[in-house]
């Protein structure tokens, strides 16, 4: 029996399985590292994610999670501390930090630029992390570390990659900041940061487990302080997770118990459910009958079944398809889609009369400029063509025209003041500056 218990026990051992140590020391301090090949294929990376983000396909952002290289300062992060290699810390967070800030600027170039600024479902669910991601995280970063020490890699840290997801909130993070909407940047660089601080633990318990040999003497005190901030580090970061997956729980036991309410009274007597509307936020459900509806008395009945389904009664909201109060809903919409719709147009209109005029403008000038020639070749036909056009002497205020004459031959000095005098005249401006060529 012991035996037995001894050789299931064995199938957990990783020992033998482990890497020479100085493989494990070079692969993690050569993958901490951001420049030359993998600086451009991080920038690659964040530019096949931002495209995945913005046409909202998640094939193509698992695939820029398999190339992107930004689980290498992370693991080094956690082997850091367990062997108390500070400097390899220190060069891991400067790497990490500038990798970001490449990330950041890449993604947020990338959607300033994109004509679709559309927030997707992909791009929307970056932003709101729970307590269900700390736990990716951490499994997926002693799955990652356990996979970086072992002679059997296989394709384990691509795997933890696309579990953790690293690569989708930096650009998540990039669009809010070209689009200015913080909420999505906050969001998802807490995302962000959440995958970053459990994988970096988790790499550091798996470390320490493993028995790593230690790179410098630390004293018991400054052991100590270390554990001290790690843990801060921890519950700093995880206790928000703790409040939004709550929430997140709450939400879905709503939506769900709401569901299955609206099933039980989708039919009543002479009516039937025909619109439903449940709105997790405010615990509020709005449930709207074909026809005349249901009575009053059936209301209460409706009502009251919600209690089995722990729901608010006074956020059951019950109407038929002719009530004034939903049809003046139903107005109200349609009056704003079509005040919306008619700003536009006033819009579009308002740009095309001003564009009509530039062009009415311009080709008046052109016609004056024609007249003008048509009128003085009588008298001096070696003039071959006119120019007119106008500036302004001060902004917006003194329209001063500018007649341009083009001739064939030499016009004399006299003749020249004679013309600079009949163009005055001709257009009623003394302000009118005339040239010959």
């Amino acid at each position: 029996m012991e035996k037995k218990i001894f050789k299931f026990i064995s199938y957990f051992n990783v020992i033998n399985e482990l890497e020479d140590i100085d493989i494990i020391n070079a692969e993690v301090e050569k993958a901490v590292v951001f420049k030359g090949t993998n600086l451009w294929i991080l920038i690659c990376a964040i530019l096949v994610a931002s495209v995945g983000l913005n046409m909202n396909s998640t094939a193509v952002i698992i695939g820029a999670m398999l190339i992107s290289p930004l689980m290498g300062p992370i693991n080094g992060m956690g082997y850091g501390l367990a062997t108390y290699d500070f400097h390899l810390f220190r060069k891991a967070v400067k790497n990490l930090t500038f990798a970001l800030i490449i990330s950041l600027i890449t993604s947020a170039l990338y959607f300033f630029i994109s004509p679709v600024d559309t927030a997707h479902s992909e791009l929307l669910a970056r932003t709101s992390p729970t307590i269900y991601d700390v736990f990716i995280a951490i499994f997926g970063g002693i799955a990652g570390m356990l996979a970086l020490s072992s002679k059997l890699k296989g394709n384990v840290i691509p795997g933890v990659a696309i579990a953790t997801a690293l690569m989708p909130p930096i650009c998540t993070a990039g669009y809010g900041l070209a689009n200015q909407q913080f909420n999505f940047f906050f969001g998802a660089l807490y995302l962000f940061t959440i995958n970053t601080v459990f994988i970096t633990v988790a790499s550091m318990f798996v470390s320490q487990i493993l028995k790593f040999p230690i790179h410098s003497v630390v004293d018991a005190e400054k052991s100590r302080r270390l554990k001290r901030y790690v843990s801060l580090v921890l519950l700093i970061t995880a206790v928000p997770s703790i409040y939004f997956g709550n929430k997140l729980v709450q939400n879905e036991k709503f939506s769900d118990s709401a569901n299955r309410f609206i099933l039980q009274n989708s039919v009543q007597k002479n009516s039937y459910l025909i619109e439903s509307n449940i709105n997790p936020t405010n615990k509020s459900i709005n449930m709207i009958y074909s026809g005349y509806g249901v009575s009053d008395s059936i209301k209460l009945e409706i009502k009251k079944q919600a209690n089995a389904f722990n729901l608010d009664t006074n956020k059951i909201n019950i109407y038929s398809g002719t009530d004034e109060k939903y049809l003046n809903q139903e107005k109200m919409q349609m009056q704003t889609e079509s005040e919306t719709l008619n700003n536009k147009l006033s819009a579009t209109s308002f740009t095309l009369q001003q564009t009509q005029k530039k062009l009415d403008s311009l080709k008046m000038i052109d016609q004056k400029g024609k007249a003008l020639l048509e009128e003085l070749k009588e008298f001096y036909p070696q003039i071959s063509s006119c120019s007119y056009s106008f500036t302004y002497i001060h902004p917006d205020t003194v329209k001063t025209p500018i007649v341009i004459y083009i001739s064939k031959s030499a016009i004399y000095r006299n003749d020249k003041n004679k013309i600079i005098n009949w163009t005055k005249s001709r257009l009623n401006n003394e302000n009118v500056k005339v040239y010959f060529e």
